[in-house]
C-alpha cells in the first residue's frame, strides 16, 4: 500500500517516470502533454498518467490490454490522487496480483 504522507513525487514526475511494483501489480507514474481530460474537452498540457499491469514484465514488453491508465492533475493533489488510485486498483484487484506473482515468468 503506497502511504500518501512519503509519496513525494511531483518533483520526480516532471522530469521522470516514475515506476514501482505491490505484490505482483507494477505501475508507472509520468508526466504527459496534450492529453484529453474527457472527451470534447481541450487538452490539457500538465497531467500525470499512472499506469498499472501485472508482473513480471516491465511496460513496454506488457501487451495493451493487460494495461489500465488514469489520468490526473500534475500538482499536489494530483499525486495524492494517483497514491489513492494505485491502492485502489491493488485492492480491487489483489487476484490478478497475486496470480501473476505466483505465475512468474
Amino acid at each position: 500500500m503506497i502511504d500518501k504522507n512519503n509519496f513525494h513525487i511531483l518533483n520526480f514526475v516532471k522530469a521522470e517516470e516514475y515506476s514501482g511494483s505491490m505484490d505482483g501489480m507494477r505501475y508507472m507514474i509520468r508526466r504527459v502533454a496534450g492529453e484529453p481530460v474527457e472527451e470534447g474537452e481541450e487538452a490539457n498540457p500538465d497531467r500525470i498518467r499512472a499506469t498499472v499491469w501485472p508482473e513480471p514484465l516491465g511496460i513496454r514488453a506488457t501487451a495493451e490490454e493487460l494495461k489500465t491508465s488514469e489520468y490526473f492533475s500534475l500538482d499536489e493533489d494530483g499525486v495524492s490522487d494517483v497514491a489513492d488510485w494505485l491502492n485502489k486498483q491493488y485492492f480491487d484487484r489483489m487476484d490478478e496480483w497475486t496470480a501473476a506473482k505466483e505465475k512468474g515468468l
